[in-house]
């Protein structure tokens, strides 16, 4: 009997989410190969990799301090959260220099496998994680989506304002932030016709009119699976304070459930976290897309299993 084939999991240190996946797959007697891309630096984690040397366009191995895959060999990549390294021990034009050599080579090598499923390949989720891109892609497939601007102009910010009334302001990309050493989050929240200056013009911001929910959803597929939590709060962002949500789980209406599953189809991933909001006639309203959301703690809080999803989707047990 041979070996069942490996399945990577590329991820940073402490993730409890990838963990879980992990532990399902253990169960399934899946061996794993976990390893975080920035422990190359110290000497934790090596690659070799060949290219038109053999019939397989990529040969060679990924070496952790304590296991060997053979990269033709992979079954499937979950591609987490990876830290990439940063060098801090090398001089700033060394550091830039290492770091674009580990991305380009190891992330390169990892990218250029084909016969693995990726759940979801980087360059995908890296394609899929374009706000504006999101929000065009939403309406083509017949989403609801909220009026929405994107501009650095005060005077186009102030004229979407007072036409919509309401209006929340959104950051277009999450980016690690802190002001007076202190971290800072981007949260969505209201924004009047008079907060806005000339500073905008520094940079791209999104406007969107505000829509009148009684609750958010969470959707999480996996492969074909769909996985649907109602989040009530009294917050405009529930992200704010997870203490103050109460959590059902739902259906989706058929329509709502095949444009999300086409959605993930045109980009090309196997799985993504959506938001939606749910106005007072129980409409769905589309606000955004992670291709790699977390969703650990709605399994914690719901009982659905989809940490048993991701195993069986990785495994190659779903349709």
């Amino acid at each position: 009997m041979t070996e069942e084939r490996p399945v990577l999991v590329v991820t940073e240190a402490n993730d409890i989410t990838a963990d879980m996946v992990i532990s399902e797959l253990n169960r399934r007697s899946v061996p794993v190969v976990r390893f975080n891309p920035a422990d190359i630096d110290g000497g934790g984690l090596t690659v070799s990799a060949r290219f038109g040397t053999c019939p397989a366009l990529v040969a060679g191995q990924v070496r952790t301090v304590s296991r060997t895959v053979d990269l033709g060999h992979v079954r499937a990549v979950y591609w987490r959260r990876p830290d990439w390294p940063t060098f801090p021990h090398l001089a700033a034009d060394d550091a830039r220099f290492a770091a674009a050599q580990v991305r380009y080579g190891l992330g390169g090598t990892l990218y250029a496998l084909d016969g693995p499923l990726w759940v979801n390949h980087p360059l995908r989720i890296a394609a899929a994680d374009y706000k504006p891109a999101q929000l065009a892609l939403a309406q083509r497939l017949g989403l609801a989506v909220p009026p929405t601007l994107i501009t650095n102009d005060p005077g186009e910010a102030r004229d979407f304002i007072t036409v919509h009334g309401e209006v929340i302001y959104k950051v277009l990309r999450w980016t690690p932030y802190e002001r007076d050493g202190i971290p800072v989050t981007g949260w969505a929240d209201l924004v009047t016709a008079d907060e806005i200056d000339d500073s905008v013009r520094v940079t791209p911001h999104l406007f969107q009119g505000r829509v009148d929910k009684i609750a958010d959803v969470r959707v999480l597929i996996v492969g074909r699976r769909t996985f649907a939590v109602r989040i009530d709060s009294d917050l405009l962002d529930w992200r704010k304070d997870y203490s103050a949500l109460s959590y059902t789980v739902v259906d989706l209406p058929a329509n709502v459930n095949k444009a999300l599953l086409a959605y993930l189809d045109r980009l090309g991933l196997v799985s993504g976290s959506f938001d939606l909001a749910m106005d007072r006639v129980g409409d769905y309203w589309w606000l955004e897309l992670n291709p790699n959301g977390q969703w650990g703690w709605l399994e914690d809080k719901t009982g659905l299993e989809m940490s048993a999803a991701f195993a069986d989707l990785l495994r190659g047990d779903n349709p």
